[in-house]
């Protein structure tokens, strides 16, 4: 595979219809806010959604969630042990682990096992980053109280109802930003294919993904571009090649409710033109 040389920028609009986006566990499981009302998914929520996607595509992933697991193992440092044995140098070990992993060489990870290595930890920076999204306006949150009428247990008769929450965002445009770094895409060996798997993944970034908290259909990518530079350095940096794209509300629009009440604008870079993927 022919390592990456061109450093990769992209960005995505992501839509939230009646769903909870990525919820608070210290909230109540709350959709995430910050303090200005706009609502956040957390990088660690996408690149989970990333990892899971390559896992649909049939990639070796080392950190896989426990409704994913396809391996069976049962913790990451058992998964570590059983793939790379009993390398004792730091270097051997990060090369093993990032020929091994797509996610490792991607994402990077710290393998810090007590039971493996002595107690020595191995760190492997990635070439792939994202940002936290975040909502181009003010979300709000609505909470919806529900009930469970049925007994979780035997007995006689039908025990009273429990009553609980489920809190979820009516409408909602998150942009999502990302980089490839090329210098660190040398060391870990992250190639133009895994970049091409990268792409692929944020695309369809929410199939396979349902759940009571975001059923099918409430989750879309509506939106994404992704610029390839001509240079290992990038024509421009990440944060201008970000602010490049826009989305505002329509003239007359007050409450957003889809993504039709928007409109996106993309700023000419010279020498630097995105694809449109979605």
């Amino acid at each position: 595979m022919k390592t990456l040389n061109n450093k990769i920028d992209f960005v995505l609009f992501v839509t939230a219809k009646h769903c909870n986006p990525n919820g608070d566990p210290l909230n109540g499981n709350r959709p995430r806010v910050d303090t200005n009302g706009n609502g956040e998914i957390s990088d660690v929520c996408i690149k989970r959604k990333i990892r899971n996607r390559m896992i649909d595509m049939g990639c070796n992933i080392f950190v896989q969630s426990d409704d994913k697991n396809i391996d069976g193992k049962r913790s990451l440092s058992e998964r570590a042990k059983d793939e790379l044995g009993d390398i004792k140098d730091p270097v051997e070990y990060a090369k093993k682990a990032c020929e091994t992993w797509l996610d490792v060489r991607a994402f990077g990870q710290v393998f810090a096992f007590k039971s493996d290595r002595n107690g020595v930890s191995v760190p492997v920076r990635g070439p792939v980053t994202v940002c936290t999204a975040v909502s181009v306006d003010p979300v709000d949150v609505t909470t919806m109280q529900i009930t469970k009428s049925v007994n979780s247990e035997p007995a006689e008769k039908k025990s009273s109802d429990t009553m609980g929450a489920k809190h979820y965002v009516p409408f909602g445009l998150y942009k999502i930003c990302g980089s490839i770094n090329v210098q660190l895409a040398e060391k870990t060996g992250f190639s133009e294919d895994d970049a091409e798997t990268i792409k692929q993944c944020l695309a369809t970034l929410f199939e396979n993904d349902a759940s009571s908290a975001r059923p099918d259909g409430s989750m879309e990518v509506v939106a994404m571009y992704w610029w390839q530079h001509d240079s290992k350095l990038g024509k421009y940096n990440s944060a201008v090649v970000h602010r490049s794209v826009s989305a505002a509300k329509k003239e007359g629009v007050v409450v957003p409710t889809s993504f039709d009440d928007y409109v996106i604008t993309v700023k000419s870079l010279e020498g630097l033109v995105p694809e449109k993927v979605v």
